[in-house]
């Protein structure tokens, strides 16, 4: 039997529900699976086979002990702009539609989801479906494949989950119920109320009138915490707080920045500010250019805003350039397009690296890589090996560039400008440390975290030295740690319950 997460609106916390539910059953020795059918996201993960799936599915199948496979999140939505997505079908891209042309594809998309779904099922037992948004999207009734057609058919235990932060709770979680369609409605079992401040047992009053309103139990209350796992989508960056410290480190907010999760691992040592285009960066000892799935469009908006300018001066004062993925095809020479991201055209470059970039084919690269970093420089020599993910469209060549890493990206002279297609860059704790150090270095100071410590990879300060190795000193595991906190606040026994209900119930 499996069980469903909806939840009142988008950035409830279903991922993260999701996620410690899957190490919750797993430390019980329960196999579990999880998935999403739909997903819309910027922030991607390459499997093993080279697939592609929402990086949310990626974490859960982590937590869960299991690895990561396309049919865990069979449909993902890559936004590019104007109402258009790039389709991502089982792992590969399908094709690039408007909104009113991706609905008429409702019946088929239904139809492989739900393959998808029993194929996972058959194999570990025990399925955790995400919803995705609100679920009570009552204009999206009749072509709703991750919420209401999904549980219609598959007619599951349904868990809701509602945000106490935003406010609103009791209006969020009874409007919810009371427009689900009637057959859904019958499914929901249980309510959990996420991110609450304070005490959860002050809440205890609340609980006891949404119970009665809605007729459903309450099965936890869950404070807010911080807990170290990538963000699924965009909306995760308006949570983003500048920090402060001797080092700070400026990531270009594209307008379509995707997998912005490659920078997390720095956030939570340095401060790392996600700065809009044409913004001052004097004050900021390393740019990076990131990930982009609209790499001409985004050139132009660096181009016309006066970051180009401000990123030329940077470079001219000495700060290292960095170029993730489109990032990369950005800082070269030229960008020459067939159609692909746009209109058919020759693009200039910001010109810090001799790479030129062809969109020709519509075909896109996603593999598991494990590269050496060429000591060029005094950032690239302090890496060695690391290992990642490339996802993007576009053949480079580099020109008159060395690489930065074998078989991979170029390299200025210097090595403070460097461009790679490795996503996952700073998960590794040798790239996490040359370029910490390095930057340290120059303020005449000494970068002191030992990174080798157990839980480095995933600490969540964000204040500096002291509170990044106090958070890292803790050495639990993120996974284990966010499901400690889920079932030390929920009814477990109540939902395990729920995963051997019939399901005619």
């Amino acid at each position: 039997m499996s069980l469903m997460v909806l939840g009142t609106a988008s950035h409830t916390g279903k991922s993260i529900a999701v996620t410690a539910l899957c190490r919750a059953l797993h430390r019980r020795g329960i196999r579990v699976a999880p998935f999403k059918s739909q997903n819309m996201s910027l922030n991607s993960f390459v499997t093993r086979d080279g697939s592609e799936i929402g990086i949310a599915q990626a974490v859960q199948a982590f937590a869960a002990g299991v690895e990561p496979e396309a049919g865990m999140n069979p449909v993902l939505l890559k936004p590019k702009g104007e109402g258009v997505s790039q389709v991502v079908l089982l792992g590969k891209p399908y094709r690039d539609l408007p909104i009113r042309e991706y609905y008429r594809e409702t019946e088929f998309l239904l139809g492989e989801v739900l393959s998808a779904y029993r194929r996972l099922e058959e194999r570990f037992g025990q399925v955790i479906v995400e919803g995705a948004g609100g679920a009570a999207e009552m204009n999206l009734y009749d072509r709703d494949i991750a919420n209401i057609l999904l549980a219609r058919e598959l007619k599951l235990p349904i868990l809701l989950i509602g945000d106490i932060e935003r406010g609103g709770i009791f209006a969020q979680v009874y409007g919810t119920v009371q427009l689900l369609p009637e057959d859904i409605r019958s499914l929901v079992k249980g309510i959990i109320v996420n991110k609450f401040r304070g005490d959860p047992t002050l809440f205890s009053s609340g609980v006891r009138i949404l119970e009665e309103i809605t007729g459903i139990p309450v099965l936890g209350v869950i404070p807010y915490a911080d807990i170290p796992l990538p963000s699924e989508d965009s909306l995760s960056l308006a949570d983003k707080r500048p920090a402060e410290g001797p080092v700070r480190i400026a990531v270009i907010r594209l307008p379509h920045i995707s997998n912005f999760t490659d920078f997390e691992p720095l956030e939570r040592l340095v401060p790392v500010d996600y700065v809009d285009a044409g913004r001052s960066l004097t004050a900021y000892d390393c740019i990076i250019l990131p990930g982009t799935k609209n790499t001409v469009e985004d050139l132009a908006v660096i181009q016309e805003s006066g970051a180009a300018l401000e990123i030329r001066k940077s470079r001219e004062r000495g700060v290292p350039i960095i170029g993730i993925c489109g990032g990369f095809q950005m800082l070269g020479t030229e960008i020459h397009d067939q159609g692909i991201e746009g209109g058919h055209g020759v693009y200039p470059g910001l010109g810090l690296l001799s790479a030129i970039t062809r969109f020709a084919r519509y075909e896109k690269t996603t593999r598991q890589i494990r590269l050496r970093a060429q000591p060029v420089g005094p950032i690239l020599s302090a890496m060695g090996e690391v290992t990642g993910y490339e996802i993007h469209m576009g053949e480079t060549e580099r020109g008159e560039d060395g690489e930065a890493f074998s078989g991979d990206g170029a390299v200025s002279t210097d090595g403070l400008v460097f461009g790679t297609y490795l996503h996952g860059l700073f998960q590794n704790e040798g790239a996490v440390h040359a370029l910490l150090s390095y930057l340290y270095r120059r303020k005449g100071l000494e970068w002191k975290v030992d990174l080798a410590s157990e839980g480095a990879s995933l600490p969540v300060g964000k204040k500096g030295e002291d509170e990044a190795q106090e958070r890292i000193s803790e050495g639990s595991d993120p996974y284990d740690r966010l499901a400690d906190l889920f079932e030390s606040h929920l009814d477990m026994e109540k939902i395990l319950s729920l995963f051997s209900e019939d399901r005619a119930s």
